[in-house]
């Protein structure tokens, strides 16, 4: 008579395949937060993007809940039933509304809050010009990206010329300590010229005196102030970017100019 097969014996514990699923979901998550610990936030930006997304989708609340009026991990899986709901009605639009709406919404709102930003700093820095009885000799712009200093070229350099006139050493000692004191983000210096072409010169044209009177302008702050020179750009712009019309002498005057940037703390520098 044929012996009865002993039923296979069923190991305790997990099966193998489930331990290996689960030690690549650690390794995966370990992966992930190493990332995430490598990478840097910057608060203010966070806080402004954080902000506008509060105002246009109503989250980030304080003591707001996971799903509904509960908690999902402490009521267990009673909730799951939501779920569904809950997915579908997150950044559910109102009736007439578009994504494209609803971006443009955002973008409006980060732009407002960058102008605010630029302007705050431009009264900071104009109140700093006017102590130092710099009015006549730098004017002040802003933006919602930057606060912009404009230095006359004649005041800086003779025509022609890279090398800094002697008069506009103290004005410049004086931007370098405004520079340090509220520029937080970054610094770009640009070079701008008249549209008069170059002749019997050192440079062969506006676009290599441009940059080179940028440049002198860069040493000159890195060698006299405590500005990190990372984080400053310099420029020649030549004759491309006019403020004025170069057909009459006023204009190429104003044409001929240094532009300091100072970028906020919500720009994209």
């Amino acid at each position: 008579m044929a012996k009865k097969s002993k039923p296979d014996e069923v190991k305790p514990g997990a099966p193998a395949w489930q331990s290996t699923f689960a030690d690549l979901m650690n390794l995966l998550l370990c992966f992930f937060v190493l990332l995430f610990s490598m990478s840097t936030v910057d608060a203010k930006k966070f806080e402004a993007m954080a902000a506008s997304f509060n105002q246009t989708f109503s989250i980030f609340e304080a003591g707001a809940t996971a799903i509904g009026d509960g908690i999902l991990i402490s009521n267990g899986v009673s909730q799951l039933n939501e779920l569904d709901d809950y997915i579908n009605s997150t950044g559910k639009l109102e009736e007439g509304e578009t994504v494209t709406e609803d971006l443009a919404t955002v973008q409006k709102e980060m732009e407002e809050a960058q102008i605010e930003e630029s302007e705050k700093l431009a009264e900071q820095i104009e109140e700093a010009v006017e102590e130092r009885n710099l009015g006549k000799e730098i004017d002040i712009e802003f933006t919602a990206q930057y606060v912009q200093l404009t230095l006359k070229g004649a005041l800086l350099f003779d025509s022609g010329s890279t090398e800094l006139k002697e008069e506009a050493i103290p004005v410049l000692d004086q931007v370098g300590v405004i520079l340090e004191s509220y520029a937080q983000s970054g610094i770009e210096i640009e070079g701008h010229t008249d549209n008069v072409p170059m002749s019997g010169a050192k440079y062969s044209n506006n676009d290599e005196l441009s940059s080179g009177r940028a440049l002198s302008v860069f040493n000159y702050l890195i060698e006299t102030t405590n500005l990190d020179p990372a984080t400053i750009k310099h420029t020649g712009r030549g004759e491309y970017v006019p403020i004025a019309d170069n057909s009459t002498a006023e204009g190429r005057t104003k044409n001929r100019r240094v532009e300091i940037k100072i970028y906020n703390s919500l720009s994209s520098y």
